[in-house]
Order: C-alpha cells, then structure tokens, then sequence
C-alpha cells in the first residue's frame, strides 16, 4: 500500500511552488508600506502596532521593487493555491485519508502519551506503526485546517474591490487592515512550518523522504 496517496503528491509540489512564490511576492508587497494595524482603517505610522523590515531583493519577487508586478505574480499563485487547497481536503475525505491518518483519538490527548510524543521528537523517533504520530497528526491539521485557509479568506477580505461585494468577509476578520495583519502573521506561521518540516526531513532520511513524495513510497 502506498504510503502517501497520488492526490496527496501531486498537491504537495503544486502547493511547495504555490507557497513560495506567493511569500516571496508577499514580502515585495509588505515593502510598499512596512507598518500593520488592526481594525478597518490605518495610514499613518503612528497608529501601528507594529512595523516590519524592508526584505531585501534576494527574498523577494521580483528581484527589485515592483508592487504592480508582485500582486500580478501574487494573484497568479493565489488561485491554484486556494483550487489546490479545496482539492486535497475533497481528496482526503474521499479517499479517507483524513480519517484514516490525521484524525487524532482520545488517548493520544492524555498528558502521558503527549510527552512521549515530545520526547520521541526530541530523540528524532517519528514513526508510529508506519502513521503519524500525535504531534504530527496535529500540526498537519493545523496547517491544513487552521493556516492555510486563514491565508485563503485573509487574502480574499484585503484583495481591492472585494469590501462591496462580500463585506461581511472583511467584517469576520475584524476590518481590512487587521486582515492584512492576519494575512502577514500567519505566512510566518507557514513558513515556520516550512522550516522545520525542512530540517526533520534532512535529518530523517531526505532521500528516502522525497522518493516517497515522489513515487508514493510503502507503508
């Protein structure tokens, strides 16, 4: 039996390349103001509750500043990204994958079997019986229930025109401007994932990882 599905696969590459070119368009877009606020409204400096660095050319796409160019690039990915999302969850309940391998049980909330999973990060043991364990069952349905769909709607409610038709979008997240904040907040929180889920792989066998997000790999 394979151990990841060919939908999974498939979305995985779609979503690697969709995830880096809309963080990298994104951080050209940050460029253009630095400062974040919450509510509906924010201008001046002075009303933010934070601000941001200026990403240097390296980070982002295009190579140089570019608003018009980044949202084009931005808005390109945003839509398989979003098509790509809604795919693998039609996908992972269809094909039970969900149920079957991200669902978490009662037991594995207990206090006991949540250090031991912690413990076991630590020591690099990851495998569960040929599944995943606690600790990944849960960032996984973060990420797939939490993150990615907040970026989603995030970038819907700040996107230009889309206040008269659907303003109640903007409304969830509290106004236009704390949308953009939540936008910003959580494409760190992805690309913390990112990273880490990088690093486990190089220290768990990248070859074998990646010939399993290739090929299907066996449980």
């Amino acid at each position: 039996m394979k151990k990841h599905a060919l939908s999974t696969r498939l979305w995985h590459w779609l979503n690697l390349v969709c995830i880096i070119v809309l963080f990298m368009s994104g951080l050209n877009i940050s460029n253009a103001h630095r400062y974040l606020y919450w509510g509906e409204y924010g201008f001046s400096p002075a009303d933010a509750w934070t601000s941001v660095i200026r990403f240097p050319g390296w980070a982002t796409i295009p190579g140089y500043y570019n608003l018009a160019e980044a949202r084009d690039w931005h808005i390109l990915m945003a839509w398989p990204f979003a098509l790509g999302l809604l795919f693998i969850w039609v996908a992972m309940l269809a094909n039970k994958h969900f149920w079957r391998d991200l669902r978490t049980t009662r037991e594995e909330w207990t206090p006991r079997a949540i250090w031991q999973d912690i413990v076991d990060h630590l020591k690099f043991r990851f495998d569960h019986d040929g599944g995943y364990n606690f600790l990944q069952k849960l960032t996984y349905g973060v990420v797939l229930g939490i993150f990615l769909p907040v970026m989603v709607f995030s970038g819907m409610a700040i996107s230009p025109g889309i206040e008269p038709s659907m303003p109640w979008l903007v409304d969830i997240f509290g106004g236009r401007q704390s949308a953009r904040s939540i936008h910003f907040i959580t494409a760190w929180a992805i690309a913390g994932f990112f990273v880490v889920h990088v690093l486990l792989v190089l220290v768990t066998g990248p070859i074998r990882q990646i010939r399993g997000m290739i090929t299907g790999g066996r449980k």
